[in-house]
């Protein structure tokens, strides 16, 4: 993955390129001490990964992602514990890390960011219509190919927003059909699923682990908005 480093301070960006270099698929492009010289930068060139402090001079990192049309995936670096809710507003941020951060945390950041990522080719989600879709009980029909074939609605684990697709990952095969999270959320049980994020319904008898602002679902790491965050914590059954 190629990554940048945008950080004012110089101590902080040589901690974040020591981590870095301790994992393997990481390859450090550049790095940069403010927010302008990274957005030139990107506007010639494209990265898969950014390490990103929140307070810098002139332009935050909010204001960075902002500013940004096509953002690249997005690892918060900060001193400050406060903003956690906010950072997961965007799509972008996988992670939320605070300084001193140890090489534990930072290879589960980065593991999170493998884990959003990867798709073999074996796993390669077949292209599908939800023109013609329909629930009956238990099961989700999607029309393929001029034949309907049938999910286990009980089964689909995550569902996620892909610019005009969305992307169905169910226990043991998944699926990308042209179709909107509003028209699919329609069709599914409220009982068993929940809109977390305006990118991500997730079933939530599957979920593993709650950790901040996320929640763990097989491999997957998916982030809960502040705005949804409530009505999640209302469905768990809490001791």
């Amino acid at each position: 993955m190629k990554c940048i480093i945008v950080d004012d301070e110089a101590a902080a960006r040589a901690i974040t390129k020591q981590l870095c270099k301790k994992i393997e698929e990481l390859t450090i492009a550049e790095e940069f001490d403010n927010a302008i010289d990274a957005i030139k930068y990107l506007n010639g060139n494209t990265v898969d990964l950014i390490f990103l402090d929140i307070h810098m001079p002139t332009f935050s990192g909010f204001d960075f992602i902002q500013t940004l049309k096509n953002p690249p995936l997005v690892i918060l670096t900060t001193s400050d514990k406060n903003f956690a809710l906010d950072a997961f507003e965007y799509d972008c941020v996988v992670d939320y890390l605070v300084k001193p951060i140890t090489p534990e945390r930072f290879a589960k950041a980065v593991a999170r960011i493998k884990e959003r990522g990867v798709v073999t080719k074996t796993e390669e989600p077949v292209p599908t219509s939800l023109e013609e879709a329909s629930t009956v009980g238990n099961d989700l029909y999607v029309n393929i190919d001029r034949r309907l074939v049938k999910i286990n609605v009980p089964d689909i684990c995550v569902i996620e927003a892909k610019g005009d697709y969305i992307k169905i990952k169910a226990e043991d095969k998944n699926y990308v059909v042209h179709s909107t999270l509003k028209k699919i959320e329609e069709k599914l049980p409220n009982h068993l699923f929940l809109k977390v994020h305006r990118s991500y319904i997730i079933n939530t008898t599957k979920i593993v682990d709650i950790e901040d602002n996320s929640v763990l679902i097989k491999q997957d790491v998916i982030p809960v908005s502040r705005a949804n965050r409530k009505e999640l914590m209302q469905r768990l059954n809490l001791l």
